[in-house]
């Protein structure tokens, strides 16, 4: 009996729902990068869209786009929105290494090679360099 009376004491916090447009565009980058982290891409889209409506140029809002747009596979979007990212900043070391996984992705293996190799110039990220062996060999044909 002891022991159901400690579990009705417990409560649960449920977070707070948050619908797309009703968030300023900081507070809806943090929500949204919450919602990617947890693998919830499609609700991360709803609110960096609305939160864009008012702030289309946020390289912070535009960014987790792409990286929602590659979790969905929806990798001609994430690649689109990636060179604009790429083209505006050209040492945004994230952008372009996630431009080249889009097109890696899509086996364009020539294309995103450069951009592979520039990020792990850029980082030193062991990961970064894994990515241009990866695609370098496949570029071999092994």
């Amino acid at each position: 009996m002891d022991e159901q009376f400690e579990i009705d004491k417990f409560e649960m916090q449920a977070p707070a729902l948050i619908f797309p447009g009703q968030l300023a565009p900081e507070r809806a980058y943090g929500a949204a990068y919450d919602l990617l982290v947890r693998r919830e891409p499609a609700k991360a889209l709803e609110l960096v869209d609305a939160a864009l409506e008012d702030e289309p140029a946020n390289r912070g809002l535009r960014s987790l786009r792409a990286w929602a747009y590659l979790l969905r596979a929806q990798l001609q979007k994430a690649e689109a929105e990636l060179r604009r990212l790429v083209e505006e900043v050209p040492d945004d070391e994230w952008a372009r290494h996630a431009l080249g996984r889009a097109l890696e992705r899509q086996s364009r293996f020539n294309d995103a090679l450069p951009h592979l190799r520039l990020a792990a110039a850029m980082t030193g990220d062991p990961e970064h360099e894994a990515a241009v062996l990866r695609v370098e060999r496949r570029l071999m044909g092994l």
